[in-house]
C-alpha cells in the first residue's frame, strides 16, 4: 500500500497568537506541537522560530537549537529546519541562513526562486541557489526544494539536472500563496507534471486550499503538508484548537482514500535519508 508522509510547519512568519491563541512562540511550544503532532500521524515537522517576548520571527541559533533538542529529546519525528531567512539582512545572509545546518536537522528547505510577498521582496539569488544546496550535500541534510511558480520550477530542475543533489531530490509544492500560483487542480496537475518519473513531492496549501490540495495530493501519490504555517482553521469561521487537529484530518483522509500514513521511519527510506 502507498504510504504518504503528512509534515507539519507547525509555525512560520505570519501567524500570530492574535489570529489563533494556539499559535506556538516559546521554543517550548514549538518543540510540544511538534511532538503532539508525530504522536497524531506526522512523520517531519518544519520549523522556524519566533522571538518568545514579541513573537515576531526570527533566525536566532539558540532557540533552533533548543527546539531541536526538545524535539529529539521525545520523540523520533524527522526534522526540517527553515533556511529562509527572510528576516535577515546585511553582508551574510547566506552564511547566517545556514547556520541552523550546525544541528544536523535531517532536513533543511530549500527555496530556490525569488517573489514578492506581502512583506516585500523574498530573495533567493543565483549565489544562493549553488551555494546552498552544495552545502547541504556536505553536511548530509536533505533538501527540501520549495517552489512557488511555474519558474521556480524550471529552476529546481536545472539544479537537479546539475546533480547537486542525492537521489532522490525532493520537492515541496507551495500552492495558494499569493503572488505565487493558485491553489488549484490544474495547477498542481501542470506542477506534477514536470517532475521527472520518481521524484518524491509533496504539496501544500495555504488558507482555504489547503484541504483541497492535500486532498489532490494524496490522489496522485504524493506526499503533504499541513499546519498553522499555511493556515489556522479547520473550516469557515473554526479556528484549530492545534496543529495536531489537522494533522489528524491529513491522517483520517489518507486512510479513507485507502492509503498508509507515513511513519518518521517510512519518511526516511522514502526520502532516502541515512
Amino acid at each position: 500500500m502507498h504510504k504518504t508522509i503528512i509534515s507539519v510547519a507547525v509555525v512560520g512568519g505570519g501567524p500570530t497568537k492574535e489570529m489563533n491563541p494556539a499559535v506556538p512562540y516559546t521554543p517550548k511550544e514549538i518543540a510540544d506541537a511538534a511532538i503532539e503532532c508525530c504522536a497524531a500521524g506526522a512523520a517531519i515537522t518544519h520549523i522556524h522560530v519566533r522571538d518568545p517576548e514579541t513573537g515576531i520571527v526570527c533566525s536566532r541559533f539558540e532557540l533552533f537549537q533548543e527546539v531541536v533538542e526538545r524535539i529529539r529529546e521525545k520523540c523520533d519525528i524527522v526534522i526540517n529546519l527553515t533556511t529562509s531567512g527572510a528576516n535577515i539582512k546585511g553582508e551574510n545572509v547566506i552564511e547566517e541562513r545556514l547556520e541552523p545546518l550546525q544541528l544536523r536537522p535531517e532536513i533543511c528547505s530549500f527555496d530556490v526562486g525569488s517573489m514578492n510577498t506581502m512583506r516585500g521582496a523574498f530573495i533567493n539569488s543565483p549565489e544562493w541557489n549553488q551555494v546552498a544546496p552544495r552545502r547541504m550535500r556536505e553536511m548530509s541534510v536533505k533538501p527540501e526544494i520549495e517552489v512557488f511558480d511555474m519558474g521556480h520550477m524550471r529552476q529546481a530542475l536545472d539544479l537537479i539536472d546539475q546533480a547537486l543533489f542525492e537521489d532522490p531530490p525532493f520537492v515541496q509544492f507551495c500552492m495558494g500563496v499569493r503572488w505565487g500560483i493558485d491553489g488549484t487542480v490544474e495547477n498542481l496537475l501542470m506542477m506534477q507534471n514536470q517532475l521527472p518519473p520518481g521524484i518524491p513531492w509533496s504539496v501544500l496549501g495555504v488558507g482555504k486550499t489547503q484541504l483541497p490540495m492535500i486532498t489532490m495530493g494524496i490522489l496522485l501519490g504524493g506526499h503533504v503538508r499541513v499546519g498553522f504555517e499555511d493556515n489556522i482553521y479547520l473550516r469557515r469561521g473554526v479556528l484549530l484548537k492545534s496543529n495536531a487537529e489537522m494533522v489528524e484530518v491529513a491522517a483520517n483522509l489518507i486512510r479513507q482514500l485507502q492509503r498508509e500514513v507515513a511513519s518518521p521511519d517510512d519518511a526516511r527510506e522514502i526520502l532516502g535519508i541515512a
